[in-house]
């Protein structure tokens, strides 16, 4: 019985290294995969206008019937941030306080516009008071979600201040929204692009830590 039992004891011993083993391999090639992993940026489009083109100028009116200037050379040279959101959307919502933090956090470089569509004047109105966005310009306009294709919401574009489109994607967390200033400030179109031209770098540094 005695025999029996040691030979179990080994046996179950043996089981233990060999899963602490492969256990050790597993978490070793998942820290090698979350450094292949490209950067999570906002989905860019295909349609619409292109990144490093020129904008068009589109003279709009918000909600407050102020008059306001999208696209083209900033005059007082400043970026835009088109935020393209909704009622109907729940994201959205929880997304613009962070458009409005992003902003902020840039200082004097950069103006938020948000932008929605639809006939339903009161609802944006009311949207408007719930987001406590009244500060902010307003536009509820089709045309410019067609000249930018803005399929899915929620939608950001970001015009830089001599009216070039810096950057523009599907947005769904703050890191997309940043994504878009970093694409901005590399001149990268995104930074899947990024990660694509410097992927030789990344793969001989991958390469290092493995050996």
């Amino acid at each position: 019985m005695d025999g029996t039992l040691l030979v179990s004891y080994i046996i179950l011993w043996a089981l233990v290294v060999v899963l602490s083993l492969l256990v050790f391999a597993l978490a070793r090639q998942v820290g090698v995969l979350h450094e292949r992993v490209a950067p999570a940026g906002a989905l860019m489009p295909v349609s619409g206008p292109k990144v490093g083109e020129m904008t068009e100028v589109m003279s709009l009116t918000d909600l407050n019937g102020q008059a306001v200037m999208v696209g083209g050379a900033d005059a007082e040279g400043l970026a835009t941030l088109i935020m393209f959101i909704s009622p109907t959307c729940p994201v959205c919502k929880s997304l613009v306080p962070t458009a409005r933090s992003l902003v902020s956090h840039e200082g004097k470089r950069m103006r938020l516009v948000f932008a929605s569509d639809g006939d339903k004047i009161d609802q944006h109105v009311a949207y408007v008071r719930d987001l406590d966005i009244e500060n902010y310009p307003y536009i509820v306009s089709q045309p410019l979600g067609l000249a930018y294709a803005v399929s899915k919401l929620p939608f950001a574009v970001l015009i830089g201040s001599d009216g070039a489109l810096k950057s523009k994607g599907l947005v769904n967390s703050r890191e997309h929204l940043e994504s878009l200033v970093e694409s901005m400030d590399s001149g990268v179109a995104s930074l899947q692009d990024y990660v694509e031209q410097h992927r030789s770098d990344i793969d001989e540094s991958i390469t290092g830590k493995a050996s």
